[in-house]
């Protein structure tokens, strides 16, 4: 069985989405699958749009650019009005509802919530809210091992920063446990 994923990650800049997508792709290169990883921001980078696809393939991949995705991660209504129609018949749309007012209305895939940033924040640790989504995430597709999430993580974080390895971890733990399906 051939595995690929193909996946978009969208919300505003600076709510960690390009990096949540830089750590994917590195955790699927120590996986040895084939990646690709491309960020795509609005005119504006903090306040505005940004998104990344990151497709994770056992075989080669032909293009880096999407027309449907299996997965889309949203994180603000912009995103959710222009995501949401994207995805494949039976894929997921992972989304935290937090500032979204019009809520994913399809019937043909399979939703989720993560309520991620009050988890952060109720943890005090809102700077991981990213990583909070990516658990849950992991959760729904379980197609990265977390070991080699962790590993991703480090390869992504400058060293300077690899104190903090231990508190996205415990995000990524509380996103996995946190995670819910809409019915």
């Amino acid at each position: 069985m051939n595995m690929k994923e193909e996946l978009i990650i969208a919300g505003f800049g600076g709510q960690g989405v390009l990096s949540m997508g830089k750590i994917l792709a590195y955790s699927g290169i120590m996986q040895d699958k084939e990646v690709t990883w491309m960020p795509s921001y609005g005119p504006e980078m903090r306040g505005g749009t940004a998104n990344v696809t990151v497709i994770i393939s056992d075989k080669r991949i032909s293009s880096p650019i999407l027309q449907w995705c299996d997965t889309a991660i949203v994180l603000n209504q912009q995103s959710m009005d222009k995501f949401e129609p994207m995805v494949k018949k039976g894929g997921v749309l992972l989304y935290d509802p937090n500032g979204i007012s019009r809520h994913p209305t399809r019937k043909d895939i399979h939703v989720y919530s993560i309520h991620a940033v009050d988890l952060a924040n109720k943890l005090e640790m809102s700077k991981v809210f990213n990583m909070v989504v990516l658990g849950a995430y992991l959760k729904v597709k379980p197609i990265l091992e977390k070991e080699n999430v962790i590993n991703g993580l480090k390869k992504s974080l400058p060293e300077r920063y690899h104190n903090m390895i231990p508190i996205n971890e415990k995000a990524i733990d509380v996103g996995m446990q946190n995670v819910k399906e809409v019915k």
